[in-house]
């Protein structure tokens, strides 16, 4: 749960300062849903069962259908959502080099652990919204066509039918949430908008260094249940 009290009062769009920082938002979000719906189609061509491919292409679908809201929301307040995406390309990318999956189920521990831990941090950075930007990116991160119910039952089969795949994949979670924790600090140093959203201002309540660690804790701690879910060892 984010810090209490901090959020957005409902006329913080009056502030350009807080609309670039919430354009910036969006377009971050955005493109990781765009990044996720390329990656998750690579991985369904390597998926070794036709009810697993069309499990990932199914993932990767909804990836995308979240984008038009989220652009629809960008240009109401007066940016153009390709531009808002563009100075995240770098970073997410990047990230996405960094943790190539050498195999299919690889790719599934990734986006489960992967893609929640950055939801994670998109729901602390909710938590500073005005309300109609706060619902309308918590409704981009929700899981609503149950993904995470299949992730979890299928790499708890495979791993039962082959023990050791467990050791494997528990050092691959860990080298994810390092690269991930990592690009989510990257990414709130690099933009100015958005260090001043979490720091907060004058007239709008933020998180300080101890504040800040503790969101970085609950970070952590959601992982390792997320991994514990998996059945692997964080």
């Amino acid at each position: 749960m984010a810090e209490s009290g901090a959020f957005a009062p409902n006329d913080a769009l009056a502030d350009e300062g807080y609309r670039d920082a919430v354009v910036d938002l969006l377009g971050v979000i955005s493109y990781g849903e765009i990044s996720a719906f390329e990656r998750l189609a690579e991985d369904a061509k390597l998926a070794p069962t036709l009810q697993d491919k069309l499990a990932l292409g199914t993932m990767a679908s909804v990836e995308l259908t979240k984008v038009a809201a989220l652009h629809q929301r960008i240009t109401d307040l007066g940016a153009d959502p390709f531009e808002a995406m563009t100075p995240f390309r770098v970073a997410i990318d990047s990230f996405h080099r960094h943790t190539a999956p050498s195999d299919w189920l690889e790719g599934l521990v990734k986006a489960f652990v992967g893609d929640g831990l950055a939801n994670d941090f998109y729901r602390e950075i909710a938590a500073f919204l005005d309300p109609q930007t706060r619902d309308l990116v918590v409704a981009s991160l929700d899981d609503d066509g149950g993904h995470a119910t299949y992730v979890v039952g299928r790499v708890r089969e495979l791993i039962a039918a082959d023990p050791p795949l467990g050791g494997r994949l528990a050092l691959w979670g860990r080298r994810i949430m390092g690269e991930a924790l990592t690009q989510a600090q990257r990414v709130a140093a690099d933009r100015d908008s958005l260090t001043a959203l979490l720091t907060g201002g004058v007239d709008r309540p933020g998180l300080d260094l101890a504040a800040l660690g503790r969101m970085f804790t609950r970070l952590t701690e959601r992982h390792l249940e997320r991994m514990g879910e998996l059945g692997l060892d964080a």
